[in-house]
């Protein structure tokens, strides 16, 4: 069956279209599917999702064209990534077959080299536009991943710090949805910015919802943290009403129906690094960021929470005996250390 890691090929084709796919798909790692009827290849797109689709365009132009537009016109399968192969003599159909929606068209005289590079770069951008979260704009769950593996791989010393708004769900039952994602872009250009300005070769990524996650050298973790809080802290006051930003909180239900009062959204940013510990594969770092992220929310205000341990445990939510073991949790903005 195809999948993200599968070609789906679709053509009786010239042997040479064959030849390229089959050796383009050997050369990046993925297996090749070919299919001979265009039914069969609505219904492996209905199943899954290929990395993306070869369409031979040797044969009929309007039925290569015809389903080529019905696999970009569904919001299912437009996704897919679709190149066509079209003969030096029908390289007046390119333009046809891009007004349909095709990604890519590549002739039979284009050289070789030519053509695997387009190849290539169509599962490049594929990649990065289906990671990149449409709020935001900042790359997605895959970047991330691969932004740390490459750090791993490097032997670079770094910060992992997953950032999370506390009372966000709280502000968008009382303010709405449009005015929560306005926050979500707000904090996103916090990120970015300081991110970009204080720390050379960092990453920032977005991993959905008011979940973030952010990279950086560990000469940069502090400052960098400090500023994103402060200007964080500066301006999150403004997002609220004026009768809400005086009072500092406002009245909302639970889910029993109990009145409490919601203080002001804070910034929460759990931190893993590398110093005192090595990790051997980036889900390592996800989990353990995720329980550091969790443990910061349990704190109150905005802060970061940077575990120091050289061997980290699952975390358990704070407890008072946890609050003990902390140093500096009192400056906000200052870094809450786990430490052995």
């Amino acid at each position: 069956m195809a999948s993200d890691k599968t070609i789906l090929y679709f053509g009786a084709g010239r042997a040479e279209s064959v030849d390229l796919v089959s050796r383009f798909s050997r050369s990046v790692g993925l297996e090749l599917e070919s299919v001979d009827r265009p039914e069969d290849v609505r219904a492996v797109l209905n199943r899954t999702f290929p990395g993306c689709v070869v369409l031979e365009g040797s044969g009929s132009f309007e039925d290569t064209a015809d389903l080529c537009r019905s696999l970009k016109s569904d919001v299912f399968t437009g996704i897919v990534p679709i190149a066509v192969l079209v003969g030096g003599e029908e390289s007046g159909s390119a333009a046809g077959y891009l007004s349909v929606g095709a990604d890519e068209v590549l002739h039979a005289d284009m050289p070789d080299e030519e053509q695997m590079l387009r190849l290539e770069q169509l599962l490049l951008r594929a990649d990065r536009d289906v990671s990149v979260h449409p709020t935001t704009r900042l790359p997605g769950t895959n970047h991330i991943a691969r932004d740390m593996q490459q750090r791993l791989t490097a032997g670079q010393r770094f910060a992992v710090c997953y950032a999370d708004l506390d009372h966000f769900k709280e502000f968008n039952d009382r303010y709405g949805y449009a005015f929560g994602d306005g926050v979500i872009r707000m904090l996103s250009r916090i990120l970015r910015d300081i991110v970009r300005g204080l720390a050379p070769g960092g990453f920032v990524g977005h991993i959905g919802g008011d979940d973030f996650i952010f990279n950086v050298e560990l000469e940069h973790l502090e400052p960098t943290c400090d500023a994103i809080i402060d200007l964080f802290d500066e301006l999150i006051p403004y997002q609220y009403t004026e009768e809400d930003r005086k009072a500092g909180y406002f009245l909302g239900k639970d889910r029993r129906g109990n009145i409490h009062r919601i203080p002001l959204m804070a910034l929460s940013i759990g931190v893993v690094t590398n110093q005192f510990q090595d990790f051997e594969h980036t889900g390592q770092i996800s989990e353990l960021a995720a329980e550091m992220k969790t443990y910061a929310k349990s704190l109150p205000g905005s802060k970061y929470v940077v575990d120091r341990r050289h061997q980290s445990p699952t975390l358990p939510t704070a407890s008072a005996e946890d609050e003990a073991t902390l140093v500096g949790s009192e400056r906000r903005g200052r870094p809450a250390e786990i430490n052995t």
